[in-house]
């Protein structure tokens, strides 16, 4: 509970009874390795909390293959973008994770009791927008080797519990052109 209070307060000030109200609003949620927080076609309304682990964004291509689209670890919220709308995606714990989910009435209700709360969550989807497009800039502009190395400086310790054929995905190569690079690189 710690880490959301120390992630909010980089974003605005809160006081200890805002603090608080918004730990009572969040409902722990443990998945295990390998099962979908949410599944494509689900509707997804509330936003969620990453304390602990690592969870994948993937879907299928128009030839049935897994594409790994992103991943997001410890200090993240995760929220469906297109509000009211089925999930497109699957979202999916690559690793045993701990979450704090509010539910949608409770996230509106912190909107409209928090003067900031607005605010706040506007940065944090800035921040998340900007850390995005970084991301994925890099992965149309660079060669898959640069695009390695780009992954392991900015995942460092994902690389070891992520399974290779995601970061394979996610790289937009193939997992024996990983392999190679890994080979080469080490």
């Amino acid at each position: 509970m710690n880490e959301l209070e120390t992630f909010l307060l980089q974003f605005g000030n809160l006081n200890s009874k805002q603090l608080d109200l918004v730990k009572s609003k969040t409902n722990p949620l443990e998945l295990k390795k390998d099962a979908y927080f949410i599944e494509a076609g689900q509707l997804f309304d509330q936003v969620a909390f990453i304390l602990h682990g690592i969870l994948r964004i993937c879907y299928y291509n128009n030839k049935g293959e897994e594409i790994t689209k992103y991943f997001l670890h410890e200090n993240r919220f995760l929220a469906n973008p297109y509000k009211g709308e089925p999930m497109t995606e699957y979202i999916q714990a690559v690793t045993d994770c701990k979450l704090l989910v509010f539910h949608k009435k409770d996230w509106n209700e912190l909107s409209q009791t928090i003067d900031s709360w607005d605010s706040m969550t506007s940065k944090i989807v800035q921040q998340a927008l900007v850390e995005k497009l970084d991301r994925r800039s890099s992965l149309v502009t660079e060669d898959a080797t640069t695009r390695y190395i780009t992954f392991l400086e900015k995942f460092p310790n994902m690389v070891n519990q992520v399974p290779l054929s995601y970061v394979a995905s996610y790289l937009g190569i193939t997992q024996q052109s990983l392999s190679r690079i890994r080979k080469n690189i080490h």
